[in-house]
């Protein structure tokens, strides 16, 4: 009789769409461009010049997956801050400037990884591109020209009238003209808005004029919940034509959220290797446990567990055996009891209190065996 494997597959299916094809830079040791992985971005919150409050909410982001973190620089103390972070952080800096163009200076000789420019909010930086170009080209400094709808170039915003997907567009690959002038192209691009719908239009007018990387984001997206389906909308429907070279969650939350979020996104499209996936009911009248108390305390426990592990929690006869027999661990729950699913086959029949105990004894089982596979790769933590 022929095995089916069933539960995580070996190897991850194959994606939405093929990569469009950039050009390659580096951000530090990570790559950016069609060649490697979508990277995951966010920004930290505290003042740039507290260096020790600083390195401590990059280490956060960085135990929490964040690839590539972006330090505010509107002062001279925040300057003189960065050659400690840059040097310090476990994770590429990018140096954000805003209305001074001496601070881009400064951020490429503090060893930045890269530096971020919003052409709209720097005056007269047009007439500063030969000298940063010169500049960043001397460093191997990567220059990411990120276009903003607040803060458009006002000679756009009276073409256009507003900061539509096209006023965007021309405004990054005016800038990214300029740098090609001085025989610069160490660029990626950003053209973000806080409308989806908009946004999205920006980034495919981008990707059919220039091969560019381009970070993705939608800015000022909001609050946790909204912020995240708006990010997870936009960023879909831009990767789903593989548009997208690293992104960056926008929320107005603790930016640990915001690297959360991102990295699920990329997770559920395929483009960053799965780690461990609650697959959950959504409920309904047929339940006979209490599914959403059932799934959150299965996620508590096993919070951490970087393993690429499928847990099913089902609450029916209906579809709770196929789901919990796919997982790579399940349990179909029922007239008090769960029958718990291991690699497809019932190891065992426990009582409801017994549930999330078992489970979560079951995943770190199932941990160590892959841990051992691995030659000791895997890290097993859970909360």
């Amino acid at each position: 009789m022929t095995q089916v494997a069933l539960g995580m597959p070996a190897t991850p299916p194959v994606t939405l769409a093929d990569r469009r094809k950039t050009r390659q830079l580096q951000v530090g040791p990570v790559g950016v461009g069609s060649d490697h992985p979508v990277s995951v971005q966010s920004m930290t919150t505290t003042v740039t010049a507290d260096v020790n409050a600083t390195l401590q909410q990059i280490a956060e982001l960085t135990a929490a997956g964040c690839d590539i973190v972006r330090v505010a620089c509107p002062s001279a103390d925040d300057a003189e801050a960065l050659p400690a972070i840059a040097r310090k952080s476990k994770i590429p800096v990018i140096a954000d400037i805003h209305f001074q163009p001496k601070y881009v200076f400064a951020a490429i000789e503090a060893g930045c990884a890269a530096v971020r420019v919003n052409p709209g909010n720097i005056k007269k930086f047009d007439d500063k591109v030969g000298e940063i170009a010169r500049a960043a080209k001397d460093h191997g400094t990567p220059i990411r020209i990120g276009v903003n709808a607040g803060s458009l170039d006002a000679r756009l915003m009276r073409k256009y009238g507003k900061a539509t997907p096209e006023a965007l567009a021309e405004s990054a690959l005016w800038e990214a003209s300029l740098f090609a002038e001085h025989d610069f192209h160490e660029l990626k691009i950003s053209v973000k808005h806080n409308d989806p719908v908009v946004m999205i239009r920006a980034y495919e007018i981008l990707a059919e004029q220039c091969d560019y990387p381009l970070h993705l984001g939608v800015t000022e997206a909001g609050p946790a919940f909204q912020g995240t389906v708006k990010s997870a909308v936009a960023f879909g429907a831009l990767l789903r034509q593989g548009i997208g070279d690293t992104i960056r969650v926008s929320l107005s939350a603790p930016p640990v959220e915001e690297v959360k979020v991102g990295a699920q996104i990329l997770q559920s499209l395929n483009l960053r290797p799965r780690k461990l996936e609650i697959v959950s009911c959504p409920s309904c009248g047929r339940a006979q446990v209490d599914v959403y108390k059932l799934a959150d305390e299965v996620t508590a426990g096993l919070e951490g567990m970087e393993v690429p592990l499928r847990v099913a929690v089902m609450g029916c006869v209906v579809n709770g055996p196929g789901e919990a027999r796919e997982a790579d661990l399940g349990v179909a729950s029922g007239n008090g009891k769960g029958q718990i699913f291991v690699k497809g086959e019932v190891v065992k029949t426990v009582p409801e209190s017994k549930i999330v105990e078992t489970l979560i004894e079951e995943a770190l089982s199932l941990a160590e065996t892959m841990d051992e596979q691995a030659g000791g790769s895997v890290t097993v933590v859970t909360g």
